[in-house]
C-alpha cells in the first residue's frame, strides 16, 4: 500500500492508494462507477454494470491488479491494469526461407481509470497511474498503453502531458445492432466451426506477426467466454464433416477465406445508454416492434440500448483472397445470429482503421467510434529485440489484434 498526500484549496486530505479488497470495496467502487458516466454532460451517456465483479474487465488476463484511492473511508478513484506478452514487430527467420517470425514484448494495459467527479483536479488520477506503473515495472513490463476516446480531452491530457505517453494507434470500434430478425448468410459461403486447437494453429501460422497478437492465444481460445472460432470458405470447398484440420487447410487453402472468433461480454458486464429524449425512446421502440411483428421485411431496428444490454465481441478477424471481404461479411452475419440467440443488444469489434477487411464489417456509424485512441509509453530502457527498437516510434501496420479480455 502506498500513502500519498494531496491538498485542496480548503483543506489537506490524505489520499491512500491501495490494492482493492473485493468484499469490502465493492459498493464503494460501484458508487464511483455510477457517477463517472462516459459521455459529455447533457447528452447520451454510456453506463457500465460490472454485475457485482469490479475486477471482471481484467480478471481473464495473465496478470492483473486493481487499485483504489480513498480519502478517509470513502473510495474516490480506481484504476485497473493487466500485463501480457504480445507481438510488437517481426524479424526474418535465420533459416534463410524468407519467413517472418514474431518479436514479442511484455506490455501492460491501463483501463477503467475513474475519479469521482467531486474529487477531480486533486491529482488523484495521476497518483493512481503512477502507482500502477510501479507495479508494471516490478512485474517486468517494457511498455504500457491505454485506450481512450479521441475527444476525451481530460484523459488525453493526463496521459500525454503528465504521464509521458504518446499517441500511437487509432483503431476503429465498429458496432452493429442485433435485430429482431435473423440475417441471411450468403449461400455461396460455408461456415465451419473450429475447435480450440485448430483455431490456435491457424492463428499462430497466419497472424502471429500481427501487432498486439497475444502469445497466450491458446488461453484466449480455451477461455469459457470464447463461444467459438468460425471459418468461412467458398461453398463446395469444405464441409464441417470433411474439414481436414488447420495444417492441411493451410497447406492448400482456397482462393479466399476468412476467420473470426466470438467473445461473450454478455456474461461479464452490461451496458446502458442514458439521457435519451422521449422522442428518441419512442422512435427506437417503434422500430423494434415493427421488426418483431414483420421480421420478413428485414427492417433495421434500433436495439434496446436504453435499458441494460449485453454484447458479443468479434476478435481475431482475418482472411485472404479477392473475396475475403465478402467472407468477413458472411461471418459477421453468422455472429449476429449467434448474438440474437443469446439475447444481446449489439455485436462489436475493433480493427485497424486501415484494415482492408473493415469494408466487410456491417456497423452503424451512430453506435461506432471511427477513431479510438491508443497511447503508449516505454517503461524500460531495454528492448525485446534490436530488429524492432523503440516500439513507440514504429509505424502502424495494416492490421492489429485486439485482445477480447481487455475490450
Amino acid at each position: 500500500m502506498m500513502m500519498m498526500r494531496s491538498s485542496s484549496s480548503s483543506n489537506s486530505s490524505v489520499v491512500v492508494v491501495r490494492e482493492i479488497d473485493e468484499n469490502k470495496d465493492r459498493f464503494g467502487v460501484e458508487d464511483v462507477e455510477r457517477r463517472c458516466e462516459v459521455g459529455p454532460s447533457g447528452k447520451l451517456c454510456l453506463f457500465t454494470d460490472l454485475l457485482g465483479d469490479p475486477i471482471c474487465r481484467v480478471r481473464n488476463s495473465p496478470a492483473f491488479l486493481m487499485l483504489v484511492a480513498e480519502i478517509g473511508e470513502e473510495i474516490v478513484g480506481m484504476i485497473r491494469g493487466c500485463i501480457k506478452t504480445v507481438t510488437c514487430g517481426k524479424k526474418l527467420s535465420r533459416n534463410g526461407k524468407n519467413k517472418h517470425l514474431p518479436v514479442y514484448t511484455k506490455v501492460a494495459y491501463i483501463l477503467g481509470l475513474r475519479v469521482s467527479p467531486s474529487h477531480r483536479r486533486m491529482g488523484i488520477g495521476l497518483k493512481l497511474v503512477t502507482r500502477i506503473e510501479e507495479w508494471f515495472r516490478e512485474t517486468g513490463a517494457e511498455y504500457s498503453y491505454i485506450a481512450t476516446e479521441n475527444d476525451n480531452y481530460a484523459s488525453v491530457k493526463l496521459f500525454t502531458d503528465k504521464c509521458g505517453y504518446s499517441k500511437f494507434r487509432t483503431p476503429s470500434i465498429l458496432v452493429n445492432p442485433v435485430f429482431a430478425h435473423r440475417l441471411d448468410v450468403s449461400s455461396r459461403v460455408t461456415v465451419i466451426r473450429l475447435g480450440p486447437s485448430d483455431a490456435e494453429a491457424l492463428y499462430r501460422r497466419k497472424f502471429s506477426t500481427t501487432e498486439f497478437f497475444p502469445r497466450d492465444i491458446d488461453s484466449v481460445l480455451n477461455n469459457k467466454l470464447t463461444l467459438g472460432t468460425f471459418l468461412a470458405v467458398p461453398r463446395g470447398t469444405y464441409t464441417p464433416e470433411s474439414w481436414p484440420g488447420s495444417d492441411l487447410f493451410l497447406s492448400n487453402p482456397p482462393e479466399s477465406w476468412a476467420v473470426l472468433s466470438v467473445w461473450n461480454c454478455n456474461d461479464v458486464f452490461k451496458l446502458e445508454v442514458r439521457g435519451a429524449s422521449l422522442v428518441q425512446l419512442t422512435l427506437a421502440k417503434t422500430t423494434r416492434i415493427v421488426d418483431r411483428v414483420f421480421p420478413w421485411l428485414r427492417i433495421p431496428s434500433v436495439p434496446e440500448v436504453f435499458s441494460p444490454f449485453g454484447l458479443h465481441f468479434m476478435y481475431g478477424l482475418g482472411g485472404e483472397g479477392p473475396r475475403a471481404v465478402k467472407m468477413v461479411k458472411a461471418l459477421c452475419g453468422y455472429a449476429h445470429n449467434l448474438a440474437k440467440e443469446s439475447g444481446c443488444g449489439v455485436v462489436a469489434t475493433e480493427v485497424s482503421s486501415g484494415d482492408p477487411l473493415k469494408l466487410g464489417i456491417p456497423h452503424w456509424k451512430k453506435l461506432s467510434c471511427a477513431e479510438d485512441l491508443w497511447c503508449i509509453k516505454r517503461l524500460g530502457e531495454d528492448y525485446s529485440d534490436g530488429s524492432v527498437g523503440d516500439w513507440t516510434k514504429s509505424p502502424p501496420g495494416l492490421s492489429i489484434f485486439v485482445d477480447p479480455r481487455e475490450f
